[in-house]
């Protein structure tokens, strides 16, 4: 059978709903501000040692306050297994000063002016509306989703090559039904850790082995 890519869509979102009927962010939070952290830490490190980090992170900083006033060298220190400790500690400051100073403490629920924050671009502005405040503005696209909609065909080759983050997004939210575009993304991801992994992908056991244009089954 031979499917547009709307029709592909709706087969994938429906095939890997039935497997993740649960899907979420695989990130461990208690607010809308510890999401953001937990999101900013998350670049070029995975959700397992971000959720290692946290804990003892957010209790010697309980609050927007306390990051808002935290030695930048302590925070760093806190922070230094995810990776490019220095300027997620930057930004993880600035932005609780800002939040404090321009959103009364608040997480805006904006996608405007989330982008004005230190350390927020589209995708992890995205996961905080979706994931912090059940708000569908748009699709996390992360590597993971990347390398799954050039798989599945949903994506252009060339996007997918270049990585064109922004492209590939506007791509899906146009084949995607805007209600799915939370979940489509989280299906994604769970799929890409679980089933379809870069270096071994498990085709045989694959959901999608039938529609998958990339399967090697």
């Amino acid at each position: 059978m031979i499917l547009n890519k709307e029709e592909q869509a709706l087969v994938v979102i429906a095939g890997l709903k039935k497997i993740y009927p649960r899907a979420r962010v695989e990130l461990d939070f208690g607010s809308v501000w510890e999401l953001m952290v937990a999101v900013i830490l998350s670049a070029q490190c995975t959700d397992v040692r971000v959720n290692k980090v946290t804990p003892d992170l957010f209790k010697k900083y309980p609050t927007v306050e306390s990051f808002a006033s935290a030695d930048l060298r302590e925070l760093e220190q806190k922070i230094y297994s995810t990776g490019f400790y220095k300027n997620k500690a930057k930004n993880i400051k600035s932005a609780a000063i800002k939040i404090l100073a321009d959103f009364g403490g608040k997480v805006p629920a904006k996608m405007s002016e989330l982008l004005t924050l230190s350390g927020v671009a589209r995708k992890t502005a995205n996961v905080i509306l979706s994931g912090g405040y059940g708000k569908n503005e748009g699709v996390v696209v992360d590597t993971h989703v990347i390398r799954l909609s050039g798989l599945l065909g949903l994506a252009k080759a060339k996007d997918v090559r270049t990585k064109n983050a922004v492209n590939i997004e506007k791509t899906l939210m146009e084949l995607v039904p805007k209600k799915d575009w939370a979940r489509f993304s989280n299906y994604l991801i769970w799929h890409g850790r679980r089933v379809c992994i870069a270096r071994r992908p498990r085709c045989e056991e694959c959901v999608l082995k039938k529609v998958c244009p990339s399967s090697r089954v």
